[in-house]
């Protein structure tokens, strides 16, 4: 393995030479023919597509893109070209479990089917939402005392003893070890010693990652990030974030977050690159599981039409055609002590869990202000258990989907968002229970959403 890494990583030195905007150009025009070629095209109104045909076409497309463009190298320049006997080697490779976390607390990542009746795994929290340090463990304590979740996430420090923190300096070093610290302080006070984490997430360079790989911060039995950044590109700085793995032992989260409406076009074109960027990963990022987490180029959040129709078809093509943990990222507009934030949460739910995906969130407020807490995390849970309990289908998800879209849809292109309140406003934080207020909301929007059909 380590010498097979090292031959992937000598592809940056010794590949083809190119600039970034030719790169981006060729990202163009590959995408735009093959979207021709395999006849793509998306509904607006049908967000969780049931067309066997049209699923396999994407993935085709995207397995087509790699084994023809390969991973532009971004700190030297040059292309990282990939074998189709890689390619393959790396589907095969992702057709299994993980086990996250120790002893009672540990739960199993599993590849998901399609309409799959077991539940999706609840990840709880915000990665890499900028936070306080005043809140930060109060912040992460809110959702993981939630007796739903089943692993948990946190947000990136802004700061470390009133000190900001910088990339790539001595801050970032001490603020990714206070996060694992805090972390690990959560875990005891809300009973889950052995939980499983996706952390380090203050580390925005390697410096950071590379400083919480301990057994007493970030244990082998929890996840760390490792990016692509769009479309189809790595630095040297998350390779090395995959090598740090390959001793040690820590389990890695591909993270590609591919732009609806960005070079790839509308979301039936960026759909074919995050199918390629996720077989790129499974060989450039060394990924255990992949995160689901497109963006859209006006509105941002994962909640938008055309983000939560790209996570469906790709959940759903992996699903079938190279089975992999997939997590989607929920990261709504909106935030806490808003109605459409819930809204959002349960729409971005529905539309994971009946395509084969897990999921992770909620990065509320697009996820640039803390301003998210346990209750629509519990929330995102009551739904996607429900959701895969009753054995919902495609076109009934998509049914209340569009339902849900209606209550929510204008604050997408609202100027400002809709970034509702901070957890020091929507929790009691002596008790760390949600406000009447927020609470009233929550169980308001939840008899809504039963009356929409889901067996809350």
């Amino acid at each position: 393995m380590v010498r097979n890494y090292l031959e992937i990583a000598e592809r940056a030195y010794s590949g083809e030479s190119v600039t970034k905007d030719n790169w981006d150009f060729r990202i163009i025009e590959k995408v735009q023919a093959l979207v021709k070629k395999y006849s793509l095209s998306w509904d607006r109104e049908i967000i969780c597509p049931d067309d066997e045909n049209l699923i396999d076409r994407i993935f085709q497309a995207g397995k087509e893109l790699i084994e023809d463009i390969g991973v532009y190298a971004l700190s030297e320049r040059k292309v990282i070209k990939l074998t189709k006997e890689e390619i393959e080697d790396g589907i095969r490779g992702m057709n299994r479990s993980i086990t996250m976390g120790e002893g009672k607390d540990s739960r199993i990542l599993y590849p998901r089917r399609i309409m799959d009746s077991r539940p999706p795994i609840v990840w709880a929290g915000n990665p890499g939402v900028p936070t306080p340090e005043r809140i930060f463990k109060d912040s992460v304590r809110s959702w993981a005392q939630e007796p739903i979740v089943d692993l948990i996430t946190c947000g990136s420090l802004i700061d470390v003893d009133g000190i900001q923190v910088r990339s790539g300096a001595i801050s970032e070093l001490i603020a990714s070890r206070r996060e694992l610290i805090y972390l690990k302080q959560v875990r005891e006070e809300t009973g889950r010693p052995g939980i499983g984490m996706l952390a380090a997430e203050s580390s925005v360079t390697e410096i950071g990652d590379l400083a919480a790989t301990h057994p007493d911060l970030l244990r082998p039995s929890d996840a760390h990030l490792v990016v692509m950044f769009n479309e189809l590109m790595i630095d040297q700085g998350n390779m090395l974030r995959a090598a740090n793995s390959l001793y040690y032992g820590m389990i890695n989260a591909s993270l590609a977050t591919v732009m609806v409406g960005g070079l790839a076009g509308d979301a039936h074109g960026a759909a074919v690159v995050q199918v390629a960027s996720f077989l790129a990963a499974n060989i450039v990022c060394l990924a255990d599981y992949h995160l689901l987490h497109p963006i859209h180029i006006h509105y941002v959040a994962t909640s938008a039409r055309g983000c939560m129709w790209l996570q469906s078809v790709v959940s759903q093509a992996f699903a079938r055609n190279a089975p992999a943990v997939i997590v989607g990222d929920i990261y709504p507009k909106s935030g806490a002590v808003t109605k459409e934030l819930l809204y959002e949460v349960a729409a971005n739910t529905l539309a994971l869990t009946v395509s084969g995906g897990h999921l992770e969130g909620v990065g509320s407020a697009d996820g640039a202000l803390p301003h998210g807490t346990g209750l629509e995390v519990r929330l995102m849970g009551e739904v996607g258990h429900a959701a895969a309990r009753q054995g919902m289908s495609l076109q009934e998800a998509n049914h209340i989907i569009i339902a849900l879209l209606s209550k929510y849809e204008s604050v997408l292109s609202r100027e400002g968002g809709n970034p509702g309140k901070s957890i020091e406003e929507a929790y009691n934080l002596e008790k760390l229970q949600p406000s009447e207020e927020w609470l009233s909301m929550y169980q308001e929007v939840k008899q809504e959403l039963i009356n929409l059909g889901i067996d809350l």
